[in-house]
């Protein structure tokens, strides 16, 4: 009896603090007996997954060989003569792959990772109810992995609604639904194991979920959902060795997904918001030199006079804390957050000054167009002939994802086989100087390629090193 007597207060117990918990945290419970351990996830799924979509790319490679192996660059290098894979014809193969995807618009608007579709030639998105369509891609951002596609249907389609990722917890349980291994539309239940991951070199933007979610090749694309059936993530990257789950899977908040979706919608492109400010993590020793009780948020190192931030009042050695009460610990956060918020909205930047907190009101504004790009495609009897250049801008940088505090002429392509093409100019290059004269801009290189010359020396900024290259006419 005294043992009965002791279980019955236990569960009583149980109970009472299952009910304190509910009332002062919202409804996120525990399991508090046998029969709440045996609810199921069936209305979730029922809800949820006639939104998420299979999707099937076919791309066409060419090639010269039947041998991978004797495809591959190095061996071509030092074997293509002695084979004769040069003089070979060139072979047509077709690649395919799959993905998933999901539905944001009932006329048939649908968001994936961009890797899912990149180079596709064919795409064909299969709805839950087998119903097949070619899909056109009606934008890709590459700085955080997206792509936005279209189908044509008659009727509506059920919508998969984004929930405000900023509401998760670490230990709430969520559900990937996708199509892994391409077996067909498969549901895994996890949960979240942690939030912000930031350095994890997913993309350039990418401050992302972590789940123990099963999520495997197939799944990329497909939807993160909570209890409620609302979008949390869209499923992006595993951390594996075998290439199959590992209990790692990273998903890109639903929060970013609605800023890309919106400003496509809206605008027909992406245009992020731009800070002009740069820096890096604040350590233990950073924060001890400038009086900070631990270290957090990033220190400004770099900022662009025509940036956000330099118009409200940032100035180089303030650490920034918090961006629309939101903690910040590294730059790809701060980048993340930015990205979050529509262009000409005003948000509060928290940053440290002078060992003391100060808040800044920051009006967001896109990357500025200055100077102007004037792209021209250069010809005539000189080395550059072939090249297509441009004036670096921050909005220019934005677009190619390079460094926005870089200026000068920045070669955008290069002809094959033109004289730039054979002197060794890249794509990428900044062409500094020509014979001495300086050439910030493509008026003033223009004006020097025009000279009579019998020597070319062209400074070139190459990956951060400036080399010289003396060409003879």
């Amino acid at each position: 009896m005294l043992k009965v007597y002791i279980f019955r207060l236990a569960f009583i117990f149980l109970i009472a603090t299952s009910l304190i918990h509910q009332v002062y945290a919202g409804q996120k419970t525990v399991p508090a007996s046998r029969q709440q351990m045996t609810l199921s996830f069936a209305p979730v799924v029922s809800k949820s997954a006639p939104s998420v979509v299979n999707i099937y790319t076919r791309t066409t490679v060419r090639t010269r060989s039947r041998s991978p192996l004797l495809d591959d660059p190095f061996f071509r290098r030092f074997f293509g003569e002695q084979f004769g894979l040069d003089s070979a014809p060139m072979r047509k193969r077709t690649q395919n792959s799959l993905g998933s995807g999901v539905i944001i618009g009932s006329n048939g608007i649908i968001v994936t990772n961009r890797h899912v579709i990149e180079g596709a030639d064919e795409i064909r998105v299969v709805l839950h109810d087998r119903r097949e369509f070619d899909a056109k891609v009606k934008a890709t951002d590459e700085k955080t992995d997206l792509a936005i596609l279209e189908i044509d249907v008659k009727d509506s389609l059920p919508v998969l609604q984004l929930a405000d990722s900023d509401r998760l917890e670490v230990g709430d349980v969520v559900l990937a639904i996708g199509n892994p291994f391409g077996v067909g539309q498969t549901v895994t239940s996890g949960i979240v194991s942690a939030l912000a991951r930031s350095e994890v070199g997913l993309s350039k933007l990418g401050s992302f979920i972590q789940t123990d979610a099963a999520i495997n090749p197939g799944n990329s694309g497909g939807a993160l959902v909570g209890l409620d059936g609302r979008l949390v993530g869209i499923n992006t990257a595993i951390f594996s060795k075998s290439g199959g789950s590992m209990g790692i899977g990273f998903a890109i908040p639903s929060n970013l997904v609605r800023a890309v979706v919106r400003g496509v919608m809206e605008t027909g492109k992406f245009i992020r918001p731009w800070l002009g400010a740069a820096g890096q993590s604040v350590t233990q020793d950073i924060a001890n030199s400038l009086g900070m009780e631990r270290p957090a948020g990033v220190l400004v190192s770099a900022l662009h006079e025509d940036g956000a931030a330099a118009h409200a009042g940032m100035r180089v050695g303030d650490v920034i804390l918090s961006i629309g009460g939101h903690e910040i610990y590294d730059p790809s956060a701060l980048a993340h957050r930015v990205a979050t918020l529509p262009v000409g909205d005003r948000v509060t930047l928290d940053i440290w000054r002078n060992r003391e907190p100060v808040s800044l009101d920051v009006g967001l504004t896109a990357a500025p167009e200055k100077p102007a790009r004037d792209t021209s495609v250069l010809d005539g009897e000189q080395p550059l002939t072939g090249a297509t250049i441009a004036n670096m801008s921050p909005a220019l940088a934005e677009e190619l994802s390079v460094d926005a505090f870089a200026s000068g002429v920045y070669v955008l392509n290069i002809k094959r086989g033109s004289p730039a093409d054979r002197l060794g100019f890249q794509v990428g290059d900044y062409i500094r100087a020509i014979n001495g004269e300086k050439a910030d801009s493509v008026r003033n290189l223009k004006k020097v390629l025009a000279l009579t010359v019998n020597r070319w020396r062209v400074s070139v900024m190459r990956d951060g090193h400036t080399r010289d290259m003396v060409i003879n006419r």
